[in-house]
Formats: C-alpha cells, structure tokens, sequence
C-alpha cells in the first residue's frame, strides 16, 4: 500500500526565519544602541504606540484564526482554501511580515526594525516554491484552481 505524503506543519517557516529572526533581533538591538539615528520622527510617539498595538492585536487575532485553520487542514491532509486561506494562499507568513513586523517597528519607534519586512519578504519568495510544489503534486488540480483564484500573499478578497 503506498503511503500518502504529508503536509509539513512549519513549512518553509524555518528557512525564512533563519533571515528574519537575525535581522530582527540586529535592528532592535541598533534601534535600542543608536536611536538618535533610527527613531522614527514622523509622528508623536502616542500615535506609533497606538497604531503599533492596533497592528499587532490586529495581527495577533489574524495569527491566531489562521493557525487553528491550518491544523484543522493537517490533520485532515487536505486542501485548506477557507478562512484566512480564502484571501491569500499564504496568511501566516502575510500577517508576520505586513502586521507583526510593522507593528514592532510601530511600537519601538524605529524605523530600522521595519526593514526586517522586505527582509522576510525577499526569504518568503526565496522558499515558498518548496511548499508549492508539495501542495500541486498532492493535490493536484485543485491546487492548481485554488492559485489561479486566490491572491499569493496580500490578504484582500478577489
């Protein structure tokens, strides 16, 4: 009897953490060390405050309905194109780089943090195909409709 392939639980999570995480962790310590050079000046410190915890609890409750869908498809090794998969094929690493980076460089002041985005970004783009072409061979042509229909990584409706 052949074996049915599996769908990864972390996905390309870890290859694209291995730039995210140092580049995080690099500007807050700079933005921290140096503010006097990465602060961000745009707006009283009030409203980065307030538009960073926006952004994060925003972010945070995106994460959160995404991961239960997510291991609700595992465990039952299909297609998951409901819920947060409905807008975009890739909704945790969208809420990581568009909310949850964002919001920390929001809530840090600084503007060097924000630059950790295009960083996980370009790493996303990078990796991503290693999870395509798991998810077309085992599914096949519905996968193949489900990208045709549903936007890569912004999470707007079509």
């Amino acid at each position: 009897m052949e074996q049915q392939e599996k769908l990864s639980t972390l996905g390309v999570g870890p290859k694209i953490a291995i730039w995210t995480l140092p580049s995080l962790v690099i500007s807050l310590i700079l933005a921290y060390s140096f503010p006097q050079f990465f602060r961000l000046h745009l707006l009283p410190d009030w409203v980065h405050v307030a538009a960073g915890w926006f952004l994060l609890l925003l972010g945070l409750t995106f994460y959160i309905i995404t991961v239960q869908t997510l291991f609700s498809g595992l465990k039952q090794n299909k297609l998951i194109t409901t819920g947060t998969y409905k807008l975009c094929q890739n909704p945790l690493y969208a809420v990581l780089i568009l909310f949850i980076i964002p919001a920390i460089s929001l809530l840090t002041a600084s503007w060097l943090v924000l630059l950790t985005s295009p960083i996980a970004y370009i790493a996303f783009k990078k990796n991503i195909q290693a999870e395509y072409d798991q998810l077309l061979r085992m599914f096949g042509e519905e996968y193949i409709e489900y990208k045709k229909n549903t936007r890569e990584f912004f999470p707007l409706p079509n």
